[in-house]
């Protein structure tokens, strides 16, 4: 899957099943490594969109709110 075309929600699923195939004892030694560098990979890019979108968010709503 290309990263462009990636959302959110498609790369913090792909991460939980990464979790869940290496606490399952689903992947071998071979493929332990490049599943972690995708997981890693995959929450850069998580958080790089959260970063954005409260940015995005904090320009849209005043942070100091007070009366």
């Amino acid at each position: 899957m290309k990263k462009a075309a990636l959302t959110y929600e498609q790369a913090a699923k792909r991460i939980e099943q990464i979790v869940a195939d290496i606490e399952n004892g689903r992947l071998d030694i071979d493929q332990l490594s490049p599943a972690l560098k995708e997981a890693q990979q995959l929450l850069t890019f998580c958080k790089e969109r959260l970063l954005k979108a409260e940015a995005e968010i904090e320009q849209i709503l005043p942070t100091d709110q007070t009366p």
